[in-house]
């Protein structure tokens, strides 16, 4: 085997930790993610407090909750009718993952809860029109108005 084809190997079976403010809660990812986004809609500054969520998006097959007890809230959008699921620990509150009834088969981890943050690179600034005022965007890294299809 060549070093290329052991480094992509190692790539795709990565393993990646993190977990809530208080520790109670820890996950496992496996795997690429399938996309990592900078999300300014409503719902997600409502979600984190914060002007825009990072969703690190997964196979749900691909992201193992290792201890902790999380607690959920379903929330229906009033722009698409399409729910969102989002989990968070009993104990601290911290926004750890949601899925979305329009991402089936996916799950996503709140970027900021990963030991190490900076592995994934965000991909894309989706729902830009709702973006503050003042927002600057990385060079290089493409805006939308609105999500990306699919």
């Amino acid at each position: 085997m060549s070093i290329k084809d052991e480094n992509d190997r190692h790539e795709k079976h990565r393993h990646e930790e993190g977990g809530c403010q208080c520790g109670a809660v820890r996950y496992r990812t496996t795997n690429q993610p399938a996309r990592a986004m900078a999300c300014h809609c409503i719902t997600c500054r409502l979600r984190t407090g914060s002007p825009y969520g990072v969703g690190v998006y997964f196979d749900e097959k691909d992201v193992e909750f290792l201890q902790g007890e999380m607690s959920v809230y379903k929330f229906n959008s009033d722009t698409s009718d399409r729910w969102i699921r989002n989990e968070f620990c009993l104990r601290c509150g911290t926004a750890v993952s949601w899925t979305l009834e329009m991402r089936p088969g996916l799950r996503a981890i709140a970027g900021g809860t990963f030991d190490n943050p900076d592995w994934y690179p965000i991909q894309a600034h989706i729902w830009t029109r709702s973006a503050r005022s003042d927002m600057c965007y990385p060079d290089g890294i493409p805006q939308h108005e609105k999500s990306l299809s699919g």
